[in-house]
């Protein structure tokens, strides 16, 4: 498999959406290395030195670098880059867009003297133009004169012809450029719709389309299926809910050798391993880093603590922008469903408004004498003519004022027919906000691996000096004395399913109903991962991860102790500990084992899943609970197995059936753990009685040895 070399459309629409966080960051200087490779050395208030790398040789990139993984400067800048650093210096960044659907990119700069914007051009030789207010190139790196365009300096700079931009069209423009096809469905795709031959297979594949389809014979059940899963993709790369990754395949010799780099996980890489990053402009910085063919080494300096504050809050932005986007959804599908209802509520208006419009039609009456005649109904305050706003002849639709709402309507249509229309609409709308749902899930699951790492990387420096320091200073501390103890929390995205943490540190997960029971199977069990179940109705679906969400799923050897308490768990959040039994059988599967698809002849029920192949039973597994507190890395609740909890936990307080509610339960375990700390204030910030009760198993409790 070919290494990438230049990013591509999809590639560039995703930068897009994260240089917006980058806005405001000043410009320094400008570097240019050879005659192909523009450096742009900037200041950002947050996040201090910023690196834009812009490459236009064989390999075309345009991405944000780390500091340290850019050249050294080289020696006397050449004309073109000193003419930037006179326009550029002291210069705000402003934003960048892409046009249209093309492999470019317009970066805006603004200083109170004059603006300036660079026009990259990641595609066939490359080219960067520099270009003034007026649209006038003050200078380029290659010149370009075509019968179609002209870059020069001098000259106003003309982007190429435009292209079809396929995430943004509707469904109808998307089955005429189809239809109007002599290929098959892929390459239609990559060649007509702009995706290139990697996204136009990746579509194919989400959408279930066999990619030889001749066009001839596609229809309604493969152009559907295809628009929806490219507007799932157009929702992923403008909401920011993304997954990026870098892929590698194994070599000849054994190694692993990267081959791309993609802003969402590839079903047609499935096979591949890949590793995530918190955002694609890192993706892409760690890819071409690596790439890089000048044979410069790697440095070795100090380790420099990486930015994960702002990594942090850009995870914290794309969210409320999801967030955002989630409620635009909202509130557009409501005005599309309630003016389908006003024209059933106005029914008669709207019907004489369009039967006269029909019955002129019908006599070849022109438009604009339809639209004349509406005009002076109106002058003469007939209700029905005073409605309409305007007609478009083109199209054929009528814009009515209904109760303050201009609704468009299909004049050769009924009032069902329109009515119709619009909850489709509505529905279409919802459905977008589906796809938005999911994508701010993944984003939650990006900024807590961010804070994961984070935690990580400062338990390793801390450990490191300790090392240091030797090993006769005592670092413990007794939490339960110190009088202030600092909150310390960070929202985990499992934290809305039942969940622990093995003594061997693997996630555990669980659902709390049917519903998430489906969600877990759904988007939770990966490869390598174990699904264990209790032999006992209401049991929830439980999870061993073998990998964190922020590694790439494999296979992997789980201890057997990890195991147990896995179907401790099991057991324990069972109809078990409901009925006051002590203990119970639990089974286990592998991730493949798991299917949603009944036998023939069979029914499953929400929440319910077909087992294939043989099990693995844990016979007479003891139920066990426990709550503790967490003092570092965070503070928090946990709950679980008891040796699990103990291993995390400062204190901890097991459970077993009883006769108290949860409710009651957690408000008597909570006064004991006031009562251990010395900070109480503490204990009410972390661990209130509705977080404790959300760790307890179902059904009656009381505290072990009360």
């Amino acid at each position: 498999m070919d290494q990438k070399q230049e990013l591509t459309s999809v590639d560039l629409a995703a930068l897009v959406s994260e240089f917006g966080a980058y806005e405001g960051a000043k410009v320094d200087k400008a570097y240019l290395y050879g005659d192909d490779f523009l450096r742009l050395k900037m200041r950002d208030f947050d996040r201090g030195r910023v690196e834009l790398l812009v490459e236009i040789s064989d390999v075309k990139r345009a991405h944000l670098a780390a500091p340290e993984r850019v050249p050294d400067a080289p020696g006397r800048p050449p004309n073109f880059a000193m003419m930037l650093r006179n326009r550029l210096s002291g210069a705000d960044f402003a934003g960048v867009e892409q046009y249209e659907f093309d492999r470019i990119l317009s970066f805006e700069f603004e200083r109170d003297d004059e603006n300036t914007t660079i026009v990259t051009e990641l595609f066939g030789p490359g080219n960067v133009a520099v270009v003034d207010p007026n649209n006038d190139v003050i200078d380029c790196l290659d010149t370009v004169r075509l019968k179609s365009r002209t870059v020069a300096p001098g000259a106003q700079y003309e982007f190429p012809e435009s292209q079809i931009h396929p995430l943004t069209m509707s469904y109808e423009a998307f089955v005429a450029i189809m239809d109007d096809s002599d290929s098959d469905v892929v390459r239609t795709l990559a060649t007509q719709l702009n995706f290139g031959g990697l996204y136009a297979e990746e579509l194919c594949t989400r959408a279930g389309i066999e990619k030889t389809t001749d066009i001839g014979d596609a229809d309604e059940s493969v152009y559907e299926p295809l628009y929806a899963a490219i507007d799932e993709l157009a929702v992923e790369l403008r909401t920011g809910g993304r997954d990026p990754r870098v892929y590698y395949e194994e070599t000849d010799e054994g190694s692993r050798r990267q081959v791309d780099v993609t802003p969402i996980p590839l079903e047609e890489y499935d096979h591949l391993e890949s590793e995530v990053f918190d955002t694609f402009n890192a993706a892409v910085d760690e890819y071409f880093y690596k790439l890089d063919l000048t044979e410069e080494e790697e440095s070795s300096g100090e380790t420099q603590r990486p930015d994960f504050e702002s990594e942090i809050e850009k995870q914290q932005r794309i969210i409320e922008q999801q967030e955002g986007a989630i409620e635009g959804f909202e509130q557009d599908a409501d005005v599309e469903r309630e003016k389908a209802e006003s024209l059933y509520a106005n029914y008669d208006l709207v019907d004489e408004v369009l039967s006269t419009i029909q019955a002129a039609r019908a006599e070849d009456v022109p438009w604009d004498e339809i639209e004349e005649t509406f005009e002076q109904g109106a002058e003469q305050g007939i209700a029905e003519a005073e409605a309409v706003r305007r007609i478009d002849a083109d199209e054929g639709f009528v814009t009515i004022d209904i109760d303050g709402v201009d609704v468009r309507l299909d004049a050769s249509e009924g009032v069902e027919h329109n009515a119709d229309r619009l909850y489709r609409e509505a529905k279409r709308i919802e459905e977008k906000k589906e796809g938005a749902l999911a994508a701010i899930e993944d984003t939650r699951e990006a900024l807590e691996d961010v804070r994961q790492r984070r935690d990580e990387w400062e338990r390793r420096q801390e450990q490191d000096d300790t090392d240091e320091e030797g090993d006769d200073e005592e670092t413990d501390r007794d939490w339960l004395s110190m009088p202030s103890i600092p909150v310390r929390s960070s929202e985990q995205w499992y934290e809305r399913f039942r969940w622990f943490r093995t003594t061997d540190g693997y996630l555990v997960i669980g659902g709390r109903n049917a519903d998430q029971n489906e969600e877990l199977v759904k988007k939770y069990l990966d490869k390598g991962d174990r699904f264990f179940h209790a032999q006992a109705h209401g049991g929830p679906v439980t999870i061993l991860k073998a990998t964190d969400p922020s590694e790439a799923a494999r296979d992997v050897d789980v201890p057997d102790s990890s195991e147990q308490e896995a179907a401790q768990f099991a057991v324990s959040y069972s109809s078990v500990w409901k009925d006051g039994r002590y203990s119970g059988d639990v089974y286990a599967v592998d991730h493949d084992q798991v299917s949603k698809t009944p036998e023939s002849g069979e029914f499953l029920e929400k929440g319910g899943f077909a087992i294939r192949g043989d099990r693995e039973y844990f016979r007479d597994v003891e139920i066990g609970a426990a709550v503790g507190i967490t003092c570092e890395p965070s503070t928090r609740v946990i709950g679980g197995p008891p040796a699990a909890v103990r291993e995390h936990a400062e204190t901890v307080i097991e459970v077993e059936p009883g006769r108290y509610a949860q409710g009651d339960v957690a408000k008597r375990i909570y006064r004991q753990f006031r009562e251990r700390f010395a900070d109480t204030s503490f204990v009410r910030k972390v661990a209130s009685p509705d977080l404790i009760q959300h760790f307890l198993p179902p059904g009656g409790s009381r505290m072990l040895d009360e």
